[in-house]
């Protein structure tokens, strides 16, 4: 083999091969927090999984938690795509808000982001390094996106130059995530349209 890869003038590749590991680490993980929980999936398991050996993880990843994370981080990227991030600003705000929290209404439901979702919350809470880095990495600049188009709705003259865009955004946010969190009562589009209904009642301009 080494000869033949030799006289073909072809060395492995192993920034490739690595990221062919890295690919399966990332599903199987995925797969298995889906499958079996959080508290039952196992290095051993994921490694298994993806056809690697455990220390291959153990060489990228300190702990499974951390290998759920940066799967969870490149699930969520590849659905974002290549374009620039950004909420919908057609001039209408409420319009604008029901849209992006009925779109995350069906991601917390959808089966892909839950499990994962819902493990790393819980493990974000007993780790707090594992917990910055999810908010760093995945929640700060999904909050980011409310507050500018909060600060667009400033300039607009449709909410209040008083308003705390980063405060204000947690009227939307915060309630949908404990509704689903501790799944209080059922996590709809309808819940969704109420939030936006009753927040901007509190924060929109008075003539």
């Amino acid at each position: 083999m080494a000869e033949t890869t030799a006289a073909s003038g072809r060395t492995p590749d192993s920034t490739r091969r690595s990221e062919r590991s890295r690919r399966a680490i990332f599903d199987a993980a995925l797969a298995l927090v889906g499958e079996v929980g959080f508290a039952r999936t196992t290095v051993e398991g994921i490694a298994a999984r993806a056809g690697v050996g455990k220390q291959t993880i153990y060489r990228w990843w300190p702990s499974k938690a951390a290998v759920l994370l940066d799967a969870y981080l490149d699930l969520a990227a590849g659905a974002a795509g290549d374009g620039e991030a950004a909420l919908p600003d057609t001039g209408d705000l409420a319009a604008d808000l029901r849209t992006v929290l009925r779109a995350t209404v069906d991601e917390l439901n959808d089966p892909r982001y839950e499990a994962p979702t819902r493990a790393l919350t819980a493990e974000g809470v007993v780790d707090p390094v594992l917990g910055a880095r999810f908010v760093e990495r995945l929640l700060e600049p999904q909050l980011e996106l409310y507050a500018r188009r909060l600060r667009a709705a400033q300039d607009a003259g449709d909410v209040r130059p008083d308003v705390d865009p980063r405060v204000a955004l947690e009227l939307f946010v915060g309630p949908l995530t404990h509704r689903w969190l501790l799944r209080t009562r059922p996590l709809t589009h309808a819940y969704a349209d109420e939030l936006v209904g009753y927040a901007l009642r509190g924060i929109a301009a008075r003539p």
